[in-house]
């Protein structure tokens, strides 16, 4: 009879304890850590978000500083270019300037001219030095080949030579009283002059013993 009033707690086991319950012990160990990966799934993640922003505001701090950085190399360089640009642009408006005021001179030098100076101003901008022939002047007198660029300065050179001579020489033969076309001792007598006031260096060499 006291047997059959035992309950089920003095036979060992727990109040509302199932037999269930006490036949399969792994069951609460399996319920209680079935929501751990769970937890630490959710801390992972938030450890990746937390780096993640972490390394994005390190990003965006850097770009701040590079930012900064190049705005301030683009400070301290823009005066300098911002002189060279108006030097440039100062270039440019003076040259510009200076050739108006050399076409507009000539302008009303070409307007002032005779017939007979404007035809002569014609045949001297229309004149030039056949350049094979400059050429062949410079090679056998220097032994060594030339480029072109020097054949074009040297014919440029012997025509501004040769106006210079030819314009002395009408000189010449005004002072001497007599009409143009120029015969060859205007030409001499305009050499020589040129000579004398050294716009011809000596051709001959002479050599001086005594300084």
């Amino acid at each position: 009879m006291d047997n059959l009033g035992e309950s089920p707690t003095d036979k060992g086991g727990e109040p509302g304890e199932s037999e269930e319950t006490r036949a399969t012990p792994g069951a609460l160990v399996a319920a209680d850590t079935e929501g751990i990966p769970e937890e630490t799934d959710r801390d992972g993640d938030a450890d990746l978000k937390e780096a993640a922003a972490e390394e994005s505001e390190l990003k965006s701090q850097d770009v701040s500083d590079v930012t900064a950085a190049e705005r301030e190399n683009s400070s301290l360089l823009t005066p300098a270019a911002k002189k060279l640009k108006l030097d440039i642009k100062d270039k440019k408006e003076k040259k510009q300037k200076v050739d108006e005021d050399e076409i507009q001179k000539m302008q009303i030098l070409v307007s002032s001219f005779s017939e007979e100076q404007l035809n002569r101003y014609e045949m001297y901008r229309r004149s030039a030095f056949p350049k094979a022939a400059i050429k062949r002047l410079i090679q056998s007198i220097t032994g060594t080949s030339v480029s072109q660029n020097v054949v074009i300065a040297m014919s440029g050179i012997s025509k501004v030579f040769v106006g210079e001579v030819v314009e002395e020489a009408l000189d010449v033969c005004e002072k001497w009283g007599e009409t143009p076309p120029l015969q060859p001792k205007h030409m001499r007598e305009a050499v020589r002059r040129l000579k004398s006031k050294g716009q011809i260096p000596n051709s001959k060499h002479k050599k001086i013993t005594f300084f």
